[in-house]
């Protein structure tokens, strides 16, 4: 049983922070401050402190781990074996990689060096990628540039969103880490170093990148779709509001790149090569609702172009 230290934040981390409390001694976790959420701005914990504080573990919450004042901190917390880290959402220096006994262990979700970065889930999505996984790897001061302990692949489905294989991969990171573990503290489990001729970047993702491109080609837009559901979402405009765009299907035929265009059962969008039929949408300010129910309140609908707004 190894005494650990544990760095992370979202839902993403949390069955990876629960399989450590059941498998190994988890002396504190560090995450992120809590955030105002909602229409009221209330401060909401983030996910990791929650599960923290429920198994009665320490909590330390630094604005920025880089301050001489968070290093001492985390010095004060004890000298574990390991610092595991999943989703913390800061960039560890080396003075933090340094005060654990056996280095910073990584739960990162893509088959490294394929989609280092922020975003990886949503990268493989776009690329249309049919596989990708969950890498355990040392870390050092570079970006998610460490030697490798451990991989295992997952399928990516033609029907894959961000929503679920973001759960399959967060069971899977944990179960991976947990298997990890004890090879790499008796020696048995090497590092392996990346080939950085075949590393690709997953940048971070903001609401803008959600803004569906319609000469985009069909292909991209619905990939865009579900790689971006549930967070940031993808959007358009008509008649100069937004549109949510939940759901489609890509279909053959051609339209004016953004028209909206009724195809036999059908609403469909022109994009850059092929057809976007589209499937649950959502006006501003109104319900998410199937594209044929929105047509029967907004005749005018088909025939209209999309995206038509000013920045």
């Amino acid at each position: 049983m190894a005494r650990i230290i544990f760095m992370g934040t979202p839902d993403f981390a949390v069955p990876t922070l629960q399989a450590l409390i059941q498998q190994h001694d988890v002396i504190g976790v560090v995450t992120q401050p809590d955030r105002p959420a909602g229409r009221r701005g209330d401060l909401r914990p983030p996910p990791v402190k929650v599960v923290a504080q429920e198994a009665g573990i320490p909590v330390y919450q630094p604005e920025r781990l880089r301050k001489k004042a968070a290093i001492e901190a985390l010095k004060q917390m004890g000298i574990p074996d390991l610092y595991v880290v999943a989703a913390f959402g800061q960039i560890l220096p080396q003075a933090v990689l340094d005060i654990p006994a056996h280095g910073c262990i990584n739960v990162h979700g893509s088959l490294l060096p394929r989609w280092r970065g922020a975003a990886p889930l949503q990268a493989a999505l776009l690329a249309g990628d049919e596989e990708t996984g969950i890498t355990i790897m040392l870390m050092d001061a570079g970006l998610d540039t460490g030697p490798m302990l451990s991989k295992r692949p997952i399928p990516i489905t033609e029907v894959e969103t961000g929503e679920s294989l973001h759960d399959k991969m967060a069971a899977l990171g944990a179960e991976l880490l947990i298997d990890t573990i004890p090879g790499y503290l008796d020696g048995s489990i090497q590092p392996q170093p990346q080939d950085d001729s075949l590393s690709t970047y997953a940048p971070q993702i903001s609401r803008d990148d959600g803004r569906i491109n319609w000469n985009d080609t069909a292909l991209e837009i619905e990939r865009r779709v579900r790689a971006f559901t549930p967070w940031p979402g993808t959007f358009t405009y008509w008649d100069d509001k937004q549109l949510k765009v939940h759901s489609g299907l890509v279909i053959d035929g051609t339209a004016q790149i953004g028209q909206v265009v009724a195809t036999g059962d059908t609403i469909a969008v022109g994009t850059g090569e092929g057809l976007f039929a589209l499937g649950d949408i959502q006006i501003a300010g109104k319900k998410r609702i199937p594209v044929i129910d929105f047509v029967n309140g907004y005749a005018d609908f088909v025939g209209s172009v999309l995206d038509q707004h000013s920045d």
